[in-house]
């Protein structure tokens, strides 16, 4: 027997309420009284068609470091599926949304010195500054920022955006010798806060745990072969710090998490985990919906004097 029709529990809001609520080509459908949606018993999400399963390997893929492409070919060998690109991306753009909204509120019990640092991504052939910064002892990642420019006013918002993540300002930032860092940590967290310029590969203040991080994210990145613009960088940026932070072990962790190293218990531990987090109806039939353009009606003022049509006179027969 089917665990919908033993439980008899909705598959996407855990409720009892459940009734049976006819047939589609033999195949039973129930309907749930609490969130008002009808499902058949199977494990597909909500307005998809495909298992939970499916979706969690694309993205994990994605931020492994797989092509679009190749995530296709791969769902077509291991389940016999073959979606097109349009569709993963979709999976994508959804989830990683979904990934930066159930996070973004968590702080992390992070230690007192933090390290920052900036690379050079490829966006549209031209080049492009991420920065980010992360805690020494839990590895978490705080805050990433994408520029054009290497300014004081982007290193200061870097910080900002740590500071409000972490809830608290660190005792030693360690950067390297870019200028801009030193007006914008000392603008950002005061004097309370010591600013130690230092380089990779030295034995003390190193900032080789943010290196290992963008050697990480290179990695990543070089499949994509640069990004089409910046609304899908930053996009990417939020999900992977999800990924980094929340579902990828490390080894200098004991194989832990940065958010179980930081004292984040969370329920959602993989792709597959969030793409089983409850949502309402609503706000999953909003993800579907393009929104109506309104175009506002442009009216000419015609002057009267000449808006009659001028014909050619008429030819007499004779």
């Amino acid at each position: 027997m089917n665990p919908i029709d033993e439980l008899r529990k909705c598959k996407h809001c855990q409720s009892d309420a459940v009734v049976k609520f006819g047939t589609y080509k033999g195949t039973q459908l129930y309907w749930c009284k609490s969130c008002q949606r009808k499902f058949k018993a199977d494990n597909a999400l909500f307005h998809m068609k495909v298992p939970a399963e499916y979706v969690s390997s694309a993205l994990n893929q994605y931020y492994t470091g797989m092509s679009i492409g190749d995530i296709c070919k791969l769902l077509k060998q291991e389940h016999d599926y073959l979606p097109s690109k349009h569709i993963v991306w979709e999976w994508v753009d959804k989830y990683t949304s979904k990934a930066a909204d159930y996070f973004r509120n968590d702080k992390p019990q992070v230690g007192n010195t933090w390290v920052a640092d900036e690379t050079v991504l490829d966006l549209d052939n031209h080049k492009v500054w991420f920065w980010d910064i992360i805690d020494a002892d839990t590895r978490y990642l705080l805050a990433s920022r994408v520029s054009e420019l290497r300014t004081t006013k982007d290193a200061q918002k870097l910080m900002e955006a740590a500071l409000e993540r972490a809830g608290k300002a660190p005792k030693v930032v360690l950067t390297d010798k870019l200028s801009a860092y030193l007006d914008g940590v000392e603008m950002t967290f005061g004097a309370d806060t010591e600013h130690r310029q230092s380089r990779p590969f030295t034995k003390t203040d190193s900032t080789n745990k943010i290196e290992r991080f963008h050697n990480t994210l290179k990695e990543r990145t070089k499949v994509m072969r640069g990004f089409r613009d910046m609304d899908t960088l930053i996009q990417f940026s939020d999900g992977f710090l999800a990924y980094y932070n929340y579902f990828r072990p490390h080894e200098a962790l004991q194989n832990r998490t940065p958010a179980e190293v930081a004292g984040l218990d969370s329920p959602v531990k993989s792709w597959l985990d969030l793409c089983r987090v409850p949502v309402s109806k609503e706000q999953e039939i909003k993800t579907h919906r393009t929104p109506k353009l309104r175009i506002p009606k442009v009216r000419v003022a015609v002057d009267r004097r000449h808006s009659k049509i001028h014909r050619l006179p008429r030819l007499s027969r004779g």
